[in-house]
C-alpha cells in the first residue's frame, strides 16, 4: 500500500485519443447538472421540506422525516446501478447517459412544481418521495458512466486526473445550487422563500438538462467499450459476474466510498441545521460557508486525482480517512464561538478532506474491476455504499445529536466510517493497465 506506482515515460508522453478533452467537459458538465439537481433537494430537506411537505407540532420529527426523504434517493441508486450499470456494460456508455439525465432531470422540475402538504395532504409527501426515487435511479446509473465516459477517453496511466471530471460534479452542482438558494434567500422574505421562492431552483433545472443533453448527444462512445464490442467480449450477465467473479473487489470499492460519504453529508447537510439550531446563525451564514467550501473543492478534487496518479492511489486516500477521524473534534471545537469566519473556515477544512478521498475515488473504484465489467461494478459498488453511507448519515447525524445534544457521538461516528474507508482500501488492488492496454492494441493492430 505504501509502494509508489510506476510511470510509463512513453505511455505518458503518447497523444491521447481524439475526444479525450471533449468527453472530459461532457463528463463535468453532466455530473454537475444532475448534481446541481440532487443537491437542490439535499439543501431543501434541511431548511425547507420538514414546513412545506411535513408540517407537526415536533420540529425534530418534522426534520427527521424530511430526512428519510432525502434517504430514499440513496436508497433508490442501487437499482439505478442495476439497471443501468447492466445496460452500460451490454450498449454502451453513451447511450445511457442520456436517460440518465432525462430522468433526473424531469424528477426535479416537478418537485419544483408540487404543491406542498397544506394543498394535497397526505398526498403530497408521498408523491415527493416517488419523485426523489426516480431522482434516485438515474444519479445510481450516472456515476459510472461519467467517470468511464472521461477516463476510457484519456490516459490509462493517469486515471486518477482523468477520472476526476465526473468528482467535480457534486461540488460544481453544489456551487449551483447553493448559489441559487443563497441569492434566493437573501432577496426574499423567509415567507416567500418557503411559499414559492425554493421551487425557482427545482424549475431553473429544466434549462440545464436541455444545455447538459446537447452535449452528450454529441458524443462517441468510448474507445475502451469500442474495443470491447470489437473483440465480442461484452458480458451477457454483468450484475452476476461481478457477484459471482468479483466479490473481493466489490467489497474493497464499496467500503472505500463510506468516509468520504459520511463526511459529505454532515458538511453540506447537517451542518445547516447544527450551525442554525444550535448555534443561532443564519441560513445565510450556512449557505456562504458551503459555498466557499464547495469552490475550493472543483480545484482540489482534480489535484488530489492527480497527486494519486504519482504516489499510491490508496496511501493518499488512507491518510485523508485518518485525517477527517481527527479533524472533527476540531471542528465542532472551532466553531463553539459562534464565528461566522470561524465555520466558513471549519467547512473548507472539512470539504477538503472530502476532496482528497473523492478526487481519486472514481479511478480506484473503476480500477478494481475488469474492463468489461467495469461499469455494472463500478455501479454496484458506488450505489451499495451510498446506502449504508450518505443514504442514513443526516437521519443518523440527527438522532445522536436529539439523544446527546452534543457533537461527541457524531464525531465517534465518523471516526467508525473513517475505519470502514480503510479497510476497503487494505483490501483494494493496485492499478492494472494492462488488459486495457491489450484491448486497444488489438483493436489498433
Amino acid at each position: 500500500m505504501t509502494a509508489p506506482q510506476q510511470a510509463n515515460p512513453a505511455a505518458s508522453k503518447r497523444k491521447l485519443p481524439p475526444g479525450a478533452l471533449k468527453a472530459y467537459i461532457a463528463s463535468l458538465t453532466g455530473t454537475s447538472l444532475e448534481y446541481y439537481d440532487f443537491a437542490i433537494y439535499s439543501v431543501a430537506s434541511a431548511l425547507v421540506f420538514p414546513k412545506v411537505f411535513f408540517p407537526g407540532n415536533d420540529e425534530f420529527v418534522g426534520l427527521l422525516l424530511s430526512f428519510s426523504a432525502f434517504a430514499v434517493g440513496y436508497l433508490a441508486r442501487p437499482i439505478g446501478g442495476v439497471i443501468f450499470g447492466r445496460l452500460g456494460d451490454k450498449i454502451g456508455r453513451k447511450h445511457v447517459l442520456v436517460v440518465t439525465l432525462m430522468l433526473i432531470g424531469v424528477a426535479t422540475v416537478l418537485i419544483g412544481a408540487l404543491p406542498g402538504y397544506a394543498t394535497l395532504g397526505v398526498a403530497a409527501p408521498i408523491i415527493l418521495v416517488l419523485l426523489r426515487l426516480a431522482q434516485g435511479i438515474g444519479v445510481g446509473g450516472e456515476w459510472g458512466g461519467a467517470v468511464l465516459l472521461s477516463s476510457e477517453f484519456g490516459d490509462a496511466r493517469r486515471r486518477g486526473f482523468w477520472s476526476s471530471a465526473a468528482q467535480i460534479g457534486p461540488p460544481a452542482g453544489n456551487l449551483m445550487a447553493n448559489g441559487v438558494l443563497a441569492l434566493l434567500a437573501a432577496t426574499l422574505s423567509n415567507e416567500d422563500f418557503l411559499s414559492w421562492g425554493w421551487r425557482v431552483a427545482f424549475l431553473a433545472s429544466a434549462l440545464l438538462v436541455v444545455f447538459g443533453l446537447l452535449i452528450r448527444l454529441k458524443l462517441e462512445e468510448t474507445p475502451v467499450f469500442k474495443a470491447i464490442q470489437a473483440h465480442g467480449e461484452q458480458p451477457k450477465a454483468p450484475i452476476k459476474e461481478v457477484f459471482t467473479k468479483e466479490p473481493r473487489a466489490l467489497v474493497a470499492a464499496a467500503l472505500s466510498r463510506v468516509c468520504p460519504d459520511v463526511l459529505y453529508a454532515l458538511f453540506t447537510v447537517f451542518v445547516a441545521v447544527y450551525a442554525t439550531k444550535q448555534l443561532g446563525m443564519t441560513t445565510g451564514n450556512v449557505l456562504g460557508a458551503i459555498l466557499i467550501g464547495s469552490a475550493f473543492q472543483i480545484f482540489l478534487i482534480p489535484a488530489a486525482g492527480a497527486l494519486t496518479d504519482r504516489f499510491n492511489r490508496r496511501l493518499v486516500y488512507g491518510i485523508a480517512a485518518v485525517g477527517t477521524a481527527v479533524y472533527i473534534p476540531l471542528f465542532f471545537l472551532m466553531i463553539e464561538g459562534k464565528s461566522v469566519v470561524m465555520l466558513t473556515l471549519g467547512v473548507v477544512i472539512g470539504l477538503a478532506f472530502h476532496a482528497f478521498m473523492y478526487g481519486p475515488q472514481a479511478a480506484y473504484i473503476t480500477e478494481q474491476f475488469p474492463a468489461r465489467l467495469r461499469y455494472a461494478g463500478s455501479s454496484l459498488a458506488y450505489t451499495l455504499a451510498g446506502v449504508i453511507g450518505g443514504a442514513v448519515a443526516p437521519l443518523i447525524f440527527t438522532a445522536l445529536y436529539a439523544a446527546s445534544g452534543n457533537w461527541v457521538l457524531i464525531a465517534g461516528y465518523l471516526a467508525v466510517a473513517s475505519t470502514v474507508t480503510i479497510i476497503g482500501l487494505a483490501l483494494g488492488r493496485n492499478p492494472q493497465t494492462e488488459e486495457e492496454e491489450r484491448l486497444l492494441q488489438d483493436t489498433h493492430a
